[in-house]
């Protein structure tokens, strides 16, 4: 199933710019998750070990590796395709791994050497239901170091409904005035996904897959009940540290 670096080049291209019109900020989250990542690395002996959850085509990692040129990253998707345009554009970036998180031995699949420094996911978590999201934060406890920290960047809305309200319209708001910036949107990049012949057989292996990533339920779960979540899980402290309405950068502390 492999690409052409140019196949992979361009829809990597066309999947940075329609991603525009769902995250909010999107690039100053990047900066704001690789911002923590390297205060947490900074002065410790030896290669920084990260993991980026739900990596996609390779867009948070990628960005990683360039900050942080002697870390090692591991990047985690079950998306076949997504995971292959990662591997053709960014195949320095990272060590990519097909299996899904949450489930029964993805930990085992990481095959990581030594504890982690820090875990970090973009939009991803959120597919989870929240059972297995309570799990997979428990696991990513079990595998950071003491000071590890696992940083999250996705929408979280406020418990009080008003509020929720509120911080929604303004980050609805701005990704309007962002769309602006996008020609195509997640449904019509997939349509042109299936037009390329060249991504035939993994299109038809991530269909057989389907449904990925479970129901979705933990998709409108609080930025507060996130917190809850993650201290039954066993991080000792965990707190938004960024936002813009309800898009935030959540970090916890092993």
């Amino acid at each position: 199933m492999g690409l052409s670096l140019a196949t992979a080049e361009t829809w990597v291209e066309r999947w940075e710019l329609q991603q525009r019109r769902y995250a909010v900020d999107r690039e100053d989250r990047f900066t704001v998750i690789a911002d923590i990542v390297e205060h947490i690395t900074a002065g410790r002996a030896g290669r920084p070990l990260l993991v980026d959850l739900g990596c996609g085509p390779g867009s948070l990692a990628a960005r990683l590796a360039r900050r942080l040129p002697d870390a090692d990253i591991v990047a985690v998707d079950q998306d076949p395709l997504l995971l292959e345009l990662a591997r053709t554009h960014h195949a320095d970036a990272a060590r990519y791994v097909d299996t899904v998180i949450g489930e029964d031995g993805w930990t085992r699949a990481l095959a990581l050497d030594r504890p982690l420094d820090a875990a970090v996911s973009t939009t991803a978590l959120h597919y989870l239901s929240v059972d297995a999201l309570h799990r997979t934060y428990r696991h990513l406890a079990g595998l950071l170091r003491p000071g590890g920290v696992l940083v999250n960047g996705d929408h979280l809305p406020q418990d009080d409904p008003v509020l929720a309200g509120i911080t929604g319209c303004v980050g609805r708001r701005r990704a309007e005035r962002q769309r602006a910036l996008a020609h195509e949107d997640w449904e019509a990049w997939w349509a042109a996904v299936a037009e390329d012949p060249e991504l035939a057989d993994l299109l038809a292996e991530r269909r057989r897959r389907q449904p990925v990533g479970g129901t979705g339920s933990a998709a409108r779960l609080s930025l507060s009940a996130h917190l809850d979540l993650l201290r039954r899980a066993g991080f000792g402290r965990a707190g938004a540290v960024w936002q813009y309405g309800d898009s935030c950068v959540v970090v916890a502390v092993r």
